[in-house]
């Protein structure tokens, strides 16, 4: 086979792909766009005067900041320009978002294709064997394209100290680059592992490594960082010295990254993963012969994972906590994240916005749980379960009771981590149960977001991304909210911003108890649809 037939077709699989990513990927841009051109316009208005840079550029300068969001400028660079206040505190977090996005674009067009069986019926055409991972990375590159291009061009026009063109395009140039990397890394991980999930858990396991050597090079040993491509994008020195090596390293990286993926999709068959999977037990255990002991099997290591980072992230935001009142005390832009509260602390505070957003990550993985029923009953594999003497109930209930389970273990290892990085670095630790309560108070949102899952699961399974589209929406309310001054109806649309402020407001029970009522008037609804409508296969 010539070079030229093994790309036959790619450019129509790239419009079969484009049409069936298309709503997620506008989500994506549109979300990533409008969240970064409207915090950076909120800059100006928050650091209006040289005492507020020069205790942003004080507190920047603590090891867990660094750690955190990597290292800073120059204190005259903070003084002379809001656009490196700017970048500090947002182009880390933002390139790890676009990492994510192309991670789970990658994985979504490449081996979670082949595992669902469309990439065999495509192949089964006049197509080259790569064109499906070249449509692919096509796809890839124009999303990471736009969102740089528009980015870059946004920040530009919105007239903000020390942004100019060059500048601008740089920062969405530095964000295109990452998505390129991690997407790149992804492609690989397809030809290597069995299933879309190995794949993109190996992705995500290269990126919280990816920060990990960046946050300990950050502060030790810069060498190590420069190992990072997450250390690349922090050493742009965006809107101060410009310097564009980190994005043609990451570029060339990416290059070399698609050439080892589109090697590997050559010489594999399909449906296999050079990755062998485990071979597993010759007789299954009584557990695993149960609906919850199966899901439990299927979910183990995305639970294990998602703990193991919640609590690494609790950690983080806990070491922060020891110089959190002289940095907040000096800078608007961060009090206004804040809700006023006479006679508590700005930890204590701070607290109760940490937690609603640690609730929201943890809720990710309890609404997957409930969602991997879904994508069973896609593949046809819950057929062969309700072909034995197993009920709807009993299976949708198993992976109820365990995303349950899961909600609050997330809680726990949140409160955990937080209060032990916490107690090594403040001089009046926080209390303990103080600390479990700001993070349990917040289940019965949790839990009502579960029971959107299953309502949507039971009642109208197509439309199971509305669950996501609520997480993200409860994200943004929480986070931007006190900084873009949102309505108050908008606010209230978002169940976590119903929950008692613990430790600064009094536990309110009956708000607990109509909230759990809901979730459970839901997950109901939902039992109810799950055993009347008929199973996809």
């Amino acid at each position: 086979m010539t070079p030229t037939h093994l790309f036959k077709g790619t450019g129509e699989i790239t419009k079969l792909l484009l049409r069936q990513q298309r709503f997620k990927i506008l989500i994506w841009l549109l979300g990533l766009i409008i969240i970064t051109l409207a915090v950076a316009s909120a800059y100006p208005d928050m650091y209006t005067d040289e005492k507020s840079k020069q205790a942003f550029a004080l507190t920047m300068d603590n090891p867990a900041m660094i750690a955190m969001l990597g290292p800073g400028y120059e204190e005259q660079d903070y003084l002379g320009s809001i656009g490196t206040l700017f970048t500090h505190e947002m182009l880390l977090f933002s390139a790890i978002a676009v990492a994510i996005m192309s991670i789970l674009l990658v994985g979504r067009s490449t081996r979670a294709d082949e595992e669902d069986g469309r990439t065999e019926m495509v192949r089964a055409l006049p197509a080259g064997r790569l064109s499906y991972v070249s449509a692919a990375m096509i796809i890839l590159t124009a999303v990471n394209a736009v969102l740089a291009l528009f980015i870059g061009l946004g920040l530009s026009v919105l007239g903000i100290e020390g942004i100019n063109l060059e500048s601008a395009i740089l920062y969405g140039a530095v964000l295109g680059a990452t998505g390129l990397v991690f997407g790149g890394f992804t492609a690989v991980f397809a030809q290597l592992a069995e299933t879309s999930r190995g794949a993109t858990m190996l992705s995500f396991a290269v990126l919280i490594v990816a920060y990990l050597v960046r946050a300990v090079g950050d502060v030790s040993n810069e060498a190590l960082s420069l190992i990072s491509p997450l250390g690349w994008t922090v050493r742009t020195d965006v809107f101060a010295g410009n310097d564009w090596w980190p994005v043609i390293l990451s570029f060339a990286l990416s290059i070399v990254i698609n050439i080892i993926g589109f090697y590997l999709n050559s010489i594999r068959d399909l449906g296999s993963g050079f990755i062998p999977a485990r071979g597993g037990r010759r007789q299954a255990s009584s557990l695993l012969q149960t609906p919850i002991g199966l899901t439990l099997r299927l979910q183990r290591t995305n639970i294990i994972s998602w703990g193991i980072g919640l609590f690494a992230l609790g950690a983080s935001f806990g070491s922060i906590l020891g110089d959190l009142e002289t940095y907040f005390a000096d800078i608007e832009f961060m009090q206004a994240f804040l809700t006023e509260e006479e006679g508590y602390t700005m930890t204590e505070q701070f607290i109760v916005l940490l937690m609603a957003i640690m609730a929201l990550i943890g809720t990710v993985p309890a609404v997957m749980t409930i969602l991997k029923l879904k994508g069973e009953e896609n593949k046809n594999r819950t057929e062969y379960l309700y072909s034995r003497s197993l009920s709807r109930n009993r299976m949708l209930g198993g992976y109820f009771l365990l995303a349950i389970a899961v909600s609050i273990i997330m809680q726990l290892l949140t409160a955990v981590g937080l209060w032990s990085a916490a107690a090594a670095v403040m001089d009046d630790a926080l209390s303990l149960g103080s600390t479990f309560k700001s993070a349990l108070v917040y289940l019965p949102a949790m839990w009502i977001v579960i029971g959107l899952a299953v309502f949507t699961l039971g009642i109208i399974p197509k439309a199971a991304g509305i669950v996501w589209f609520y997480l993200i929406y409860g994200f943004v309310v929480i986070y931007l909210s006190g900084l873009l001054e949102f309505p108050e109806w908008v606010n209230n649309l978002s169940v976590y911003e119903h929950i008692p402020q613990v430790p600064v407001e009094d536990m309110d029970f009956m708000k607990i108890i109509v909230l759990t009522i809901i979730a459970v008037v839901l997950a109901a609804a939902g039992f109810l649809g799950y055993n009347r409508r008929d199973i996809k296969g």
